[in-house]
C-alpha cells in the first residue's frame, strides 16, 4: 500500500507555454526516472507525480495506491500515452477545492484517488464525490478521458475555415485550449499583434463567422469554476448545423461580447444601421447588418462564392436571419447604448462596443481599463446590455450540452 502527496511542479510553467520565458530549470527532468519512462508516456513525464505513479506501478506490481493530485493524469489530451501504459482500476475518487490545502491559491480541484494496480482497466469515465471546505458534501461529478472524443473545439473550428481566405477578414479569433482554465485566452479582435501565446490564431471572415460566434459563445456562455477547470470542449456532433436559432443566438451574443477596436482598422463588427442609432456620419463598414439581412459581401472585393448557414455554394442572397427573443432583447439593449454613445459631441462615428465602454469608463494610471463610470445613464445602459447578455448566456448553455461541445 503506497500513500502519496507528491509535488504538483512541472516541467512547463506560463512563461514558457506563452514564449516568454523557459522550462523550469531540473524541476522534473533530471531524474532517473524521468529518463527511464519519458519515451513510454510522452509529455505526461514532465508532472512529478505522474513520474511517482508510473515508476509504483512498473516497479510495485499489484499494490494499492491512495494519491492526491490535480486531474490532468485523467483528462488532458497529453496524457494520452500515459493513459495508455497505465492502464489500473480507479476505485474511488473524491474533490476538493485546491486552495483547501495549505499554501495553493489555485482555483482547481484536487483529486483524492485509490488505484488497484492488480486489476487493468483502461480509464474511460467514473463518478466523484465533490466536497467544500467545510466537508460538507456539495455535488457529484462525472470524470471523462475524452479519448473516444472525435477531437476538441480548436480541431472543429480547423476543420470549418480551410478555405478562408485572409484577404476578407473582418477579424480574428484567439483560443488557446480547449479548457476552461484558458477562458481568459478566447477571445475576438483585429489586432494581429496580440498572438501572445500558442493554439488557435484564425482569420474570421463572412465564411465562418457564424461557426466563430458559437465557438466564442459556448466557451464564454458558462462560467468558469474551480470545479469545471479542466473539463475539455470538444468536437461536437452535427445538431447545431440545422439550429439556425442556435446559431444566431451565439451570433447575437459575440457581437456584444467581442474585443474588436476600431483603432486596429476598419470596424466590421457594428450590429446597427447609422439611422437606428442616429451617427451623424456614415459608417466605414456596414458588413453586419448586411449580413444580418441575408447580403453577406465580403469587406474586400473577391470572387468566390459564399456558403453561410450551411446553404448552397450558389446563394448569395438570403432569407434575412430571424432571432430568439432573447437575443432580441440583446440589441434592443445594445442600441440604446450605442444612440447614447452617439450623443456624445466627441464620439467615433466608427466605434466598437469596446471603444464606447473605453469612452465612458477611461483607464487608470496602469493603462487597464476602469470597471465603472460615473456616467448614471452610461452604467444603467451597459448594466442592462449585460443583464440580457447574461438570460441569453443561459439559453445558450442546454444547448451545449445537448450538442456535446462539452459532456
Amino acid at each position: 500500500m503506497v500513500y502519496i502527496n507528491p509535488p504538483y511542479a512541472e516541467a512547463g510553467n506560463i512563461k514558457q507555454k506563452s514564449g516568454t520565458g523557459d522550462n523550469k530549470a531540473q524541476t522534473a527532468t533530471s531524474n532517473n526516472t524521468y529518463l527511464k519512462y519519458r519515451n513510454l508516456i510522452g509529455k505526461a513525464s514532465n508532472e512529478i507525480f505522474i513520474q511517482f505513479l508510473i515508476r509504483i506501478f512498473k516497479e510495485i506490481p499489484n499494490s494499492k495506491i491512495a494519491n492526491f493530485s490535480k486531474l490532468k493524469n485523467l483528462q488532458s489530451f497529453n496524457f494520452y500515452d500515459f493513459r495508455e501504459v497505465f492502464q489500473v482500476k480507479l476505485k474511488k475518487i473524491f474533490l476538493v477545492p485546491a486552495d483547501t490545502f495549505d499554501n495553493v491559491k489555485g482555483k482547481f480541484p484536487i483529486g483524492f484517488f485509490i488505484w488497484d494496480t492488480e486489476k487493468k482497466e483502461r480509464f474511460e469515465q467514473i463518478k466523484a464525490d465533490v466536497y467544500i471546505s467545510n466537508a460538507e458534501l456539495y455535488a457529484t461529478k462525472v470524470i471523462s478521458s475524452y479519448d473516444n472524443q472525435k477531437g476538441y473545439i480548436n480541431n472543429w473550428i480547423r476543420n470549418l475555415s480551410k478555405a478562408i481566405k485572409k484577404e476578407d477578414s473582418i477579424g480574428n479569433l484567439h483560443s488557446n485550449g480547449n479548457d476552461f482554465q484558458h477562458q481568459n485566452d478566447v477571445f475576438i479582435d483585429n489586432d494581429l499583434a496580440k498572438k501572445t501565446f500558442g493554439g488557435l490564431h484564425l482569420t474570421i471572415t463572412n465564411q465562418n463567422l457564424i461557426s466563430s460566434s458559437i465557438l466564442f459563445s459556448v466557451r464564454h456562455c458558462l462560467e468558469a469554476t474551480w470545479l469545471n477547470d479542466r473539463d475539455q470542449f470538444l468536437y461536437p456532433k452535427d445538431g447545431w448545423k440545422t439550429d439556425s436559432e442556435f446559431q444566431t443566438d451565439c451570433l447575437t451574443f459575440t457581437l456584444f461580447s467581442n474585443n474588436i477596436q476600431s483603432k486596429y482598422g476598419t470596424n466590421h463588427w457594428i450590429p446597427f444601421t447609422e439611422q437606428e442609432v442616429n451617427a451623424r456620419e456614415k459608417f466605414d463598414s456596414n458588413f453586419m447588418t448586411d449580413f444580418i439581412k441575408g447580403k453577406p459581401k465580403p469587406p474586400q472585393k473577391s470572387m468566390y462564392t459564399l456558403s453561410i448557414l450551411f446553404e448552397p455554394e450558389e446563394t448569395y442572397n438570403r432569407t434575412p436571419l430571424k432571432f430568439s427573443k432573447e437575443a432580441t432583447a440583446v440589441f434592443d439593449a445594445g442600441r440604446e447604448l450605442w444612440k447614447y454613445y452617439h450623443r456624445q459631441p466627441n464620439c467615433n462615428v466608427n466605434a466598437s462596443l469596446y471603444d464606447i465602454r473605453e469612452h465612458f469608463q477611461g483607464r487608470n494610471e496602469a493603462g487597464k481599463m476602469n470597471n465603472k463610470s460615473s456616467d448614471e445613464i452610461y452604467m444603467n445602459l451597459i448594466g442592462d446590455l449585460r443583464d440580457k447578455l447574461k438570460q441569453l448566456a443561459e439559453k445558450i448553455e442546454p444547448k451545449v450540452y445537448e450538442y456535446e461541445f462539452l459532456k
